[in-house]
């Protein structure tokens, strides 16, 4: 059987010439094409897989990215961004209700949600198109459609999509998550009719329903919760854990829901959905069965990776738990083979994708590099927000260090008491005194979600607290308060 290669050469703002060949075979009915040839293949468009597809053609390489739905994954379609809008004009509107503290009077304030879903759809193509450009620019071929691996080969790995062949020297696999919708009895006929929806449906909901019910006190079940709360609806939150985002510090957590509550939210702690039948919702508590009634139900208990019929089972690629093995490196059991972002289950959060995309990426090009989740920073963009990164001082001392817990009011900061009406945030710092560095920051208060990357940054370069004391921070600021808290030990 006879091949033939043809070449052809990509435009590149990046300065970068790259080619893709289109390798042929002959057969009985004439010559067809086998398989396009490219140095990487990204399958997936999210956060993890548009940022490995750039970063690879920015280091030369030729890169085809295949993505069944929309460019930006998740993250810019129905998640980070679209929540941060909502969230955002919430937060604008709880400023013009209660602004007389601040000197500033209203005659009459309203949250128009339409308005709200307008401007959502203007951020997400905005930032969607620049991701397309970006994309474009570095060289990158976008292949629309779903990836599946089909077999490796001496001259690389092939991926099809439809009727079409892609040949890769590497895969990336970034495919991301979806939501969990569990086996709970009229759970997916709810989904089915409407009355059940997940973050996929929340962010086009086309009106604010009187009696809001959110299965899960996760992030996005508390973020959702904030937002409609604000809108006006009756938001009820029914989490099985006995405290809202079980993995968080608990001071920041009962905390947090002390201040949601305030804002008229019900929380059902250490209840379980049985049922959902009839707009009625059917839970257990302490053994006995209790209703309620709801205009919609958001299911938002958690997410898993996409692993199914994306072709694993015929590579052989190891699993774990319903997520693709990886290691330091991002790699696969399989040489050649990447998994970043939600689809390892690692961490899923965006910026822990990008930071995967970057190690496999430098891994594929014999850059050194390797991940390292010791300090991985997670936000609730609620108000206040919460913002940690590192251990609790729980999970410090069962992994044997020796710690001290330093607890500060933001009310030290001058800057927060000025804007801030009646706030309570504070900040709690886990320091390892033997090393003398930090290793847990968990914060809640405005703009933690900005400071958190200072913190981040001390964990992992294992900042001195001596150095930091040392450090000059702006005053009056709110972060100014992380220095004058190491000055306690």
């Amino acid at each position: 059987m006879e091949k033939v290669a043809y070449k052809k050469k990509l435009g590149d703002s990046c300065k970068r010439t790259k080619t893709f060949m289109i390798i042929c075979v002959a057969s009985p009915g004439g010559m067809e094409i086998y398989m396009i040839k490219s140095d990487v293949i990204v399958i997936g468009g999210g956060p993890g897989g548009y940022l490995a597809a750039g970063r690879a053609a920015q280091g030369g390489q030729s890169v085809t990215l295949i993505e069944d739905r929309n460019l930006g994954g998740v993250c810019l379609n129905e998640g980070c961004i679209p929540s941060k809008t909502f969230l955002n004009s919430a937060k604008l509107y709880d400023y013009a209700k209660d602004s007389g503290p601040y000197g500033v009077t209203t005659l009459e304030a309203k949250l128009d949600h339409q308005k709200v879903l307008e401007r959502k759809e203007r951020v997400v193509n905005t930032l969607v198109s620049g991701v397309t450009a970006s994309l474009k620019g570095c060289g990158v071929t976008v292949v629309s459609g779903k990836g599946v691996l089909k077999e490796k080969t001496d001259q690389g790995i092939v991926v099809t999509v439809e009727d079409k062949s892609y040949l890769g020297k590497k895969v990336i696999i970034a495919t991301g998550s979806a939501p969990i919708v569990p086996n709970i009895p009229g759970l997916k006929e709810g989904v089915e009719s409407g009355f059940v929806i997940t973050n996929r449906e929340i962010f086009e909901i086309p009106s604010i329903p009187t009696h809001l019910t959110i299965i899960g006190g996760g992030v996005i079940g508390l973020e959702m919760a904030s937002y409609f709360a604000s809108a006006g609806a009756h938001v009820t939150v029914i989490e099985m854990m006995d405290q809202i985002v079980p993995a968080f510090d608990k001071d920041i957590t009962s905390t947090l829901l002390k201040e949601l509550k305030k804002k008229g939210i019900t929380f059902l702690l250490s209840s379980q959905v049985t049922e959902i039948s009839n707009s009625t919702v059917f839970y257990k508590k302490e053994g006995e069965t209790f209703e309620m009634k709801a205009d919609v139900v958001l299911c938002s208990i958690g997410r898993s990776p996409v692993i199914e019929n994306i072709g694993l089972e015929n590579l052989s690629i190891y699993t774990h738990k319903g997520a693709i093995v990886t290691d330091e490196h991002m790699m696969t059991n399989i040489s050649g083979i990447y998994a970043v972002g939600d689809v390892n289950g690692k961490y899923m959060l965006a910026h822990t994708a990008y930071r995967e995309a970057e190690v496999a990426v430098n891994h594929l090009l014999n850059k050194t590099d390797r991940m390292r989740y010791d300090a991985i920073p997670s936000v609730i963009y609620t108000y206040p927000e919460v913002a940690c990164v590192g251990k609790t001082k729980e999970q410090a001392l069962e992994a044997g260090l020796e710690v001290k817990a330093i607890t500060t009011s933001f009310k030290y900061s001058g800057r927060y008491l000025a804007e801030v009406d009646k706030g309570n945030g504070f900040c709690k710092i886990i320091v390892d005194t033997k090393r003398d560095c930090i290793v847990g920051v968990h914060m809640i208060g405005s703009y933690v979600s900005e400071m958190i990357y200072g913190v981040t940054h001390m964990i992992e370069a294992r900042t001195p607290v001596s150095h930091i004391k040392e450090t000059v921070f702006p005053h009056p600021t709110v972060c100014e308060v992380i220095r004058e808290a190491l000055f306690e030990i």
